[in-house]
């Protein structure tokens, strides 16, 4: 687990994944028997690693990769590393034979994210990346929803991601201040279209084209030390998708916008037979059959309550962390050969539509993507 002392890396791939799969015994697969999972931390600093380690009953860490990947007892390579340094760590992994499971954006231009799938490829070893959104209980409802047919044909996608990160002077940033620095990685397009990119295609169609519009609201910012620093990278984009099959998605993603909404994220889906509202958690849905008739009328003030004319869709599951559940998908990959599709394609994907996304936005045109994937890379 090389990047495990980073947020991510720390709280959701090794506490809320790795760890609580340990704790539970391993992965269950298909025959019923179980496959455990051991850690080996790598990292810069070993005095972090061996904090981490103490805490939490980790036996293994090193600040050594090269020699982590030499061992043949690992056998599977997980990067948290910011996006700078990941395929560098990649491309090593590759050569070591190991399986590797990422997070994204797996680089940072859309030809170095194809080539390491074309060397992954070459080299006969399976790969993937995170793809947590879609382990949503939100989204899995949404998901359900679909297969039931339960929209009819599926006409448009509206969605609101985003929050107001502190600038940093008065409170201090929620976000790491790289974020807004183009020059390290930073940029809401390069980290949230990676996402828009397999929640849109594994949900409701192949992303064909895009126009987007980046901006930077706030020019300057005040970093970890408390210096200013210019924000040289965008805060916020708004976008329009089309994907197969005729459906619109309409994305606004910001860091610099204030909650007015149940939860942080929040799609509506329109179809010919019903609408539903979607967040991280919660689902409600407008059925054909009970959609109220709105007229307009600019004199009068409105008395109807329309929130009221919407339905609860209950929880069908337990919630249970993604990025856990995804873990445990691609260990069944690895050891069984189970289903696992969000490989390094899907991730070239994601920095293809980032990329396009930007390339929109600087040229004021609606951008055509072409197909990506094994067979047409």
């Amino acid at each position: 687990m090389n990047g495990a002392t980073g947020r991510m890396g720390y709280r959701q791939h090794l506490v809320r994944s790795i760890l609580a799969i340990r704790d539970q015994g391993g992965v269950r697969l298909s025959d019923g028997s179980l496959v455990q999972v051991e850690p080996l931390l790598v990292g810069r600093t070993e005095s972090k690693l061996a904090e981490l380690a103490a805490k939490h009953g980790i036996e293994h860490y090193t600040t050594d990769l090269d020699a982590a990947l030499a061992d043949p007892r690992w056998q599977i390579y997980g990067d948290f590393l910011v996006t700078k340094a990941r395929v560098a760590a990649i491309e090593k992994a590759i050569a070591a034979g190991k399986a590797i499971y990422t997070e994204k954006p797996t680089a940072e231009t859309f030809e170095d994210a194809l080539e390491l799938a074309r060397k992954a490829d070459a080299a006969g070893i399976k790969h993937g990346v995170v793809h947590d959104k879609l382990y949503l209980p939100g989204l899995l409802k949404l998901k359900r929803l679909i297969d039931s047919g339960f929209f009819g044909r599926i006409l448009s996608v509206r969605g609101e991601f985003g929050y107001w990160v502190f600038e940093g002077d008065w409170a201090p940033a929620q976000r790491p201040s790289w974020n807004y620095r183009k020059e390290d990685g930073g940029g809401i397009v390069v980290d949230m279209f990676a996402h828009w990119s397999y929640v849109l295609e594994n949900l409701f169609g192949r992303v064909e084209s895009v126009y987007s519009r980046a901006v930077t609201h706030i020019p300057e910012r005040t970093d970890e030390a408390g210096a200013a620093y210019p924000a040289t990278a965008d805060d916020a984009a708004y976008a329009v998708f089309e994907l197969e099959g005729g459906v619109i998605a309409q994305l606004n993603s910001s860091w610099t916008v204030r909650v007015n909404r149940k939860e942080l994220v929040e799609f509506q889906v329109d179809g010919t037979h019903g609408s539903a509202v979607v967040g991280l958690f919660g689902a409600k849905i407008q059925p054909r059959n009970a959609t109220p008739r709105p007229t307009w009328n600019p004199d009068l003030p409105e008395t109807h309550d329309y929130a009221g004319d919407w339905l609860e869709v209950p929880d069908a599951e337990t919630p249970e962390n993604g990025f856990k559940r995804q873990w445990e998908q691609f260990i069944r990959h690895v050891v069984e050969d189970a289903p696992h599709p969000y490989d390094f394609y899907a991730g070239a994907r994601g920095v293809l539509l980032a990329e396009k996304g930007l390339e929109s936005s600087e040229s004021a045109r609606r951008v055509d993507l072409p197909l990506v994937g094994r067979d047409n890379g």
